[in-house]
Order: structure tokens, then sequence, then C-alpha cells
């Protein structure tokens, strides 16, 4: 099995960075997890631009590759990071041919807020199935990253371990 992971935050210190990098730790050495990390490169999805240049064509093969997808996704303004939206955007083109049809998706992730980002969580579960992903129901969303990670790594903390373990069980599952 081979896992790709996409950070929806930009940010260089991202907890949710940190969380795909516990997963790619965790991982069994029988599968192969790769982190794409060109999110901040990827242009505004425009329909005249198509297809899209390099960085999209990159990002289209490296979804293409993958056996499963695995994002790891704050929330900004009770949504969905508009840059992890574009990358969406973009992977569901062509309709009906994309790299992301018929791919298992699960999203997790991190946030500030007491929710733990559960409306991203459900709005990029929404996006990556209109584009033809296979969204999983991975419940991952853990509240006050601030004060959670503030002493420690994710992946030091047992409960993000164990939910972890969890999603990718489900993602091999699928």
């Amino acid at each position: 099995m081979k896992v790709l992971g996409i950070s929806g935050s930009l940010r260089r210190d991202s907890y949710n960075m940190k969380l795909l990098r516990a997963a790619e730790e965790l991982l069994p050495a029988v599968a192969g997890f790769e982190i794409w990390e060109d999110l901040k490169a990827v242009p505004p999805f425009d329909e005249d631009d198509e297809p899209g240049g390099e960085v999209v064509e990159t990002l289209r093969d490296a979804v293409a590759e993958a056996d499963v997808l695995l994002f790891a996704t704050p929330e900004y303004n009770a949504s969905i990071p508009g840059q992890l939206k574009n990358a969406i955007d973009w992977l569901s083109r062509p309709f009906g041919a994309s790299a992301i049809s018929g791919k298992p998706v699960a999203v997790i992730g991190t946030s500030y807020g007491q929710y733990g980002g559960v409306w991203a969580h459900d709005d990029a579960r929404r996006a990556a199935g209109i584009a033809g992903g296979t969204v999983l129901d991975v419940a991952m969303s853990i509240p006050n990253s601030v004060v959670r990670f503030a002493g420690h790594h994710p992946a030091d903390d047992q409960e993000v371990v164990s939910q972890i373990l969890q999603a990718i069980t489900d993602l091999a599952a699928a």
C-alpha cells in the first residue's frame, strides 16, 4: 500500500504536518508513505490554465501513483484552507477521469479551536468526494492544538497515535 499525505496547512511548523510525519513513522514497513509538500506552489484553479502546468501535473502524478490519500488539515474560518480546496479542485479534472477518482481518502487533523477542525474536515471530505475520491468515515479532529502539543510532538501523545493507527488501518482495509 502506498499512502500519499497532504497537509492543508502551509505553516512551517504545522501540527498537521507533524500528524503526517507521525503517520509516516507508524506505518508498517511493508507500506510506503510519501508526503506531498508543494501545496503552496499550486496555482489558483482556472479552466483557462488547464491542464495546470508542472506543479499540477506533479500533484496529479503523485495522487495517481498512490493507493490511498491522507489529508491532514486545520480549520480556517470554519472551513477548509483555501489552498487545499484549490488542490482538490485541480485534482477533480478532467471530470470523470481525474487522478483522485476512486481513491480511498481519509481526512484527519488538528486545529486551535475547541472542535479540532471538524467543519474543515467535513468540507474536505465533501470536496474530495465530489472530486471523485472514495471518502472514508474516519473521525480524527483533535482540538486545542496549540495547547495540546505545546510541549511535545503529536507522535508522543498516545491517544493521537491510537487514532492515527486506526486511520491507517481503515485506509488499508479500503
